[in-house]
């Protein structure tokens, strides 16, 4: 009875027979000399929340120019429902962008803001009235129709400047940096009011950030770049917990990435040689390493665990002295040096209100892990 009850899980991205809303090809965008998009191949499917992330001059907004049409591709294509998009111009797309500066009108209220798109297409008066109170209601603003912008605050101008965007019911909408300027907890609140309406109405969401919280929160998949290239496409959890390189887990939360040499020890189980005199790591990884090649193994410091005693039967035990403390609230982060000159982050989680931490600078701790609490890279 309750297996027929489940929430069916929204993975298109899995089904061969599923056709992509937007489909990039080979798609190459160069400034003169310089490479912004290098031969992107990318599908995003109807209905997504797609996140690009990825460090400034990543490629992402040019990415996003290209979908608007404000920027052509210099080698390879771009489809938006089967349609090649090259040779429309962007005000005929059915795509819509939302910027960072929100771009709303000073002189007009909020009703006559969202309301603007809708006369310039010469929709009849009582269908823009009937479609302005439905966005307004979407985005919870029908107490503030008759204000101006300069009279709401900045969480309220996002979300007139989002009501606007969807107003014509656009199939995409693309949002460069939405929440930037706004403050962090308004910002934690706002990601989730974005993936409530975007549920709501069903449109395709592409999100520009380099706010990897703001990905890994709203996203149903993100896209890692780096140098026009996309490193990795993968859900939130595949992208934290399986990173594919040594960049996506170091770009994406806090890791400890241990160099050396891999050696295989049984299926899937390998030996990592990482310091002369150093009792090598067991790592458990589906990643195929060549014997004798050089590894990262990449862990994440909540997987690490930290104790006074040396743990009995642990697969990874390494000693060490906290050389430094951050204490953030809900959890503590110890960094730790190993007599390698090694530093590695344990993570616990502060359950109690305490009077003293249990480990200070300069204690001699242990540390240790399982085979499986990290992954292995070739690179």
């Amino acid at each position: 009875m309750g297996a027929d009850l489940a929430v069916p899980v929204f993975e298109p991205w899995t089904d061969p027979q599923a056709k992509p809303l937007i489909q990039f090809q080979n798609v190459t965008k160069r400034f003169g000399d310089f490479t912004a998009i290098d031969d992107l191949t990318i599908d995003i499917f109807e209905c997504e929340f797609f996140a690009l992330l990825g460090p400034s001059g990543c490629g992402k907004t040019t990415m996003m120019r290209m979908l608007a049409g404000f920027e052509a591709p210099t080698e390879g294509k771009i489809f938006l429902a089967g349609q090649d998009i090259a040779p429309v111009p962007p005000n005929q797309r059915a795509v819509n962008m939302m910027f960072q500066s929100y771009a709303l009108f000073p002189h007009l209220s909020i009703w006559e803001n969202i309301a603007f798109g809708l006369k310039r297409e010469g929709m009849p008066r009582a269908e823009i009235a009937a479609r302005v109170e439905e966005m307004l209601r979407l985005t919870r603003l029908e107490k503030f129709a008759r204000r101006k912008p300069h009279q709401i605050s900045g969480g309220q101008r996002q979300r007139v400047a989002l009501a606007r965007s969807l107003a014509k019911a656009p199939k995409l909408l693309l949002l460069d940096e939405p929440l930037g300027a706004l403050d962090r907890k308004l910002r934690e609140e706002t990601q989730f009011e974005l993936m409530d309406i975007q549920e709501k109405t069903g449109t395709t969401f592409v999100i520009v950030t380099h706010d990897q919280e703001e990905a890994m929160t709203v996203a149903s998949r993100v896209a890692v770049m780096d140098n026009g290239k996309v490193i990795q496409v993968a859900t939130p959890a595949d992208i934290y917990e399986a990173p594919n390189s040594s960049y996506v887990a170091d770009f994406i939360g806090d890791v400890n990435l241990i160099q050396g040499q891999a050696t295989a020890t049984g299926e899937d189980t390998y030996a990592l040689h990482w310091r002369e005199g150093a009792a090598p790591l067991t790592i458990k990884s589906p990643n195929a390493i060549s014997d004798g090649q050089t590894a990262h193994l990449a862990i994440r410091p909540e997987k690490v665990t930290i104790s006074a005693d040396k743990p009995e039967g642990a697969d990874n035990v390494v000693q060490g002295k906290v050389l430094d403390i951050a204490y953030l609230g809900n959890l503590s982060t110890y960094h730790v040096e190993l007599p390698t000159g090694d530093v590695i982050k344990a993570q616990t989680a502060n359950t109690r209100r305490i009077s003293r931490r249990a480990y200070t600078w300069e204690d001699t701790v242990w540390l240790s892990w399982t085979a499986t609490g990290g992954v292995l890279l070739a690179d």
